[in-house]
């Protein structure tokens, strides 16, 4: 990165000019930026000061690109990353990007892996690093189990908060890694494994810079001096929250969340089923338990090679270069102590109430021939943990970063592509969705790795395909492969409920019922709201007036027959 004191050593042709905007005037908004946040605060880049491979990884994170780029490394690079320290300044670098159409691209931490990290969709744009500065625990409300927290407050930072300023007895809810936002990951709707893992549906109120620099709070945010902001989602009047995720309508610099209660007594467990083919019997007994509530949390029906990845690369249990066979998989399953499919849960309250949970649990999984069960308190931890303590930690809400290992199946610093469609949960939607993966990954020489995350209803089936971003076979292969899934799993009724960069406009033409009035219905707000288009533009296929149409969508590597799409 170049620093705003050597930018006239920049020819114009080095910078990374965004549409619409010249080389002079981007210096001058440069200049400008700097005035507003601090000269410390801004770096500039160009294609020959995007950080070196070697040195990215998930602690030193590039805020300019993708640090597991699928395309070309400069394919999603900003033109410069800028740092505020507050809303006002928020507000400030929005309305000077309306005066000369310099498009923003906001992130938290960037730690978005398998989905674009902090690159921005749109080449040229300035990424606004809410992260760095923007990082307090503003409250926390012991008795009402609250907190509001900035867009840099990591799972980390709010654990360690609550653990050092007298709120222990507050637990929080954590995705498989700690290190990524609070805040931006339930933007993004995600979700962790407590009884509390839908982490949009925990949320309680926004504070939002809008496209024009207005700022306004939702909720009960938006009666002066009230006492309710983190106490009741709805407030008066129309609901707007939602259109704040996976959007490019606003940029939240405050938000609410509701924090769970220590439950008064825990226990983890883990069931492992032998065969392939029992997922079918597995999701159909998970579905009743999870409805009726005596599984409280998210359960997670994790396979054989997600479990060893996290311990190891391929490496370290077969000399093989190609798609595993299912021998060799029972293989590795017998050498790690997990079965075909391995249901990792968790029971949560008084020990009355958890032994009569575990018996119905113990009961209905015991049905499926073959399977055990196990409890981490029984497995010697050794030299180091095994999956059974990281999840046991996971599940209650303790941050780690144990799932890093997965990424390095493929090699030392594995790149990650993810693949998140949901389905009903029922066991013929998980096989076919398993059986569309692997047919798929076998195709283009991926092992599968995935798991089934179970929610109130519904499936979330979390493809990892790692691949080497140094080779760039291996990138087209992972490209190709997502992308044919894509309309593979749309044909069949599956959509996916995040994406990567490259696939933004390819999904948002799959979600296409009503001649895409879905999409429609976004641009309009878009227009609406964002008038000079400058808030992320490309966002969740959602392109505003100006950029619609000219060319920045990507296009799918091939023409499909998707006819099927208008009926």
């Amino acid at each position: 990165m170049v620093s705003i004191k050597d930018l006239s050593t920049l020819k114009d042709e080095d910078l990374i000019l965004p549409p619409d905007v010249d080389a002079a005037t981007l210096k001058s908004a440069f200049k400008e930026l700097s005035r507003i946040v601090g000269s410390e605060n801004i770096d500039i880049l160009t294609k020959e000061h995007m950080m070196p491979d070697e040195e990215g990884h998930y602690f030193n994170l590039p805020r300019e690109h993708d640090l597991f780029y699928v395309l070309e490394k400069d394919t999603f690079l900003a033109s410069a990353v800028v740092s505020p320290k507050n809303t006002e300044e928020v507000s400030a670098i929005v309305k000077l990007a309306n005066k000369v159409l310099l498009p923003l691209w906001p992130i938290s931490r960037g730690r978005n892996l398998g989905y674009g990290g902090a690159a921005p969709r749109l080449r040229g744009s300035v990424v606004l690093d809410m992260g760095k500065q923007m990082n307090r625990v503003l409250e926390v409300d012991g008795e009402s189990a609250t907190c509001l927290l900035e867009p840099g407050v990591s799972y980390f930072d709010l654990y360690d908060h609550l653990q050092n300023n007298g709120y222990k007895h507050l637990w929080i809810d954590n995705p498989d890694l700690g290190g990524g936002s609070v805040v931006g990951n339930a933007l993004d709707r995600g979700a962790g494994y407590t009884p509390y893992g839908e982490h949009f549906s925990m949320h309680c109120g926004m504070e939002v810079v809008l496209p024009t620099g207005e700022v306004t709070r939702t909720g009960m945010g938006a009666l002066p001096g009230n006492n309710t902001w983190q106490a009741f989602q709805y407030g008066y009047g129309p609901y707007p929250d939602g259109i704040f995720t996976q959007s490019n309508f606003g940029i939240v610099t405050k938000m609410g969340f509701w924090l769970m209660p220590d439950p008064g007594g825990y226990q983890s467990y883990l069931f492992s089923f032998p065969k392939d083919s029992d997922l079918p019997a597995i999701v159909e007994i998970v579905r009743v338990l999870r409805l009726r509530m005596i599984i409280q949390n998210a359960p997670t029906i994790r396979n054989t090679l997600i479990d060893a990845a996290v311990l190891g690369p391929k490496s370290k249990y077969t000399s093989k270069t190609g798609v595993l066979s299912d021998e060799d998989i029972d293989k590795i399953a017998k050498e790690i102590g997990v079965g075909r499919w391995n249901v990792y849960g968790a029971m949560y309250g008084p020990k009355e109430l958890r032994d009569i949970q575990w018996g119905a649990i113990k009961t209905a999984f015991l049905t499926i021939p073959g399977a055990i069960y196990t409890f981490p308190e029984d497995v010697e931890k050794g030299a180091e943990a095994k999956v059974i303590h990281m999840r046991a930690d996971t599940l209650k809400g303790l941050p780690n970063t144990y799932e890093l290992g997965w990424l390095n199946w493929t090699g030392p610093k594995g790149s990650l592509l993810g693949f998140s469609p949901i389905s009903p949960t029922t066991g013929p939607d998980a096989i076919k969705q398993y059986n569309m993966v692997k047919r798929r990954f076998f195709e283009f020489g991926f092992d599968y790795i995935g798991t089934f995350v179970v929610g109130w209803r519904e499936l979330h089936h979390i493809v990892c395909l790692t691949f080497d971003k140094t080779d760039p076979e291996s990138r087209r292969k992972a490209h190709r492969c997502i992308e044919l899934l894509i309309d593979d799993a749309a044909k069949e009724g599956y959509g996916e409920y995040r994406t990567h960069l490259c696939f933004m406009d390819q999904i948002a033409s799959v979600y296409n019922w009503n001649g895409n009035s879905s999409l429609r219905f976004n641009e309009t707000l878009k227009d609406s709201l964002d008038p000079n288009g400058i808030l992320a533009p490309g966002k969740s296929g959602i392109w505003p007036k100006r950029l619609r149409g000219r060319g920045f969508e990507i296009q799918r590597t091939q023409n499909l027959d998707l006819s099927w799409l208008h009926g």
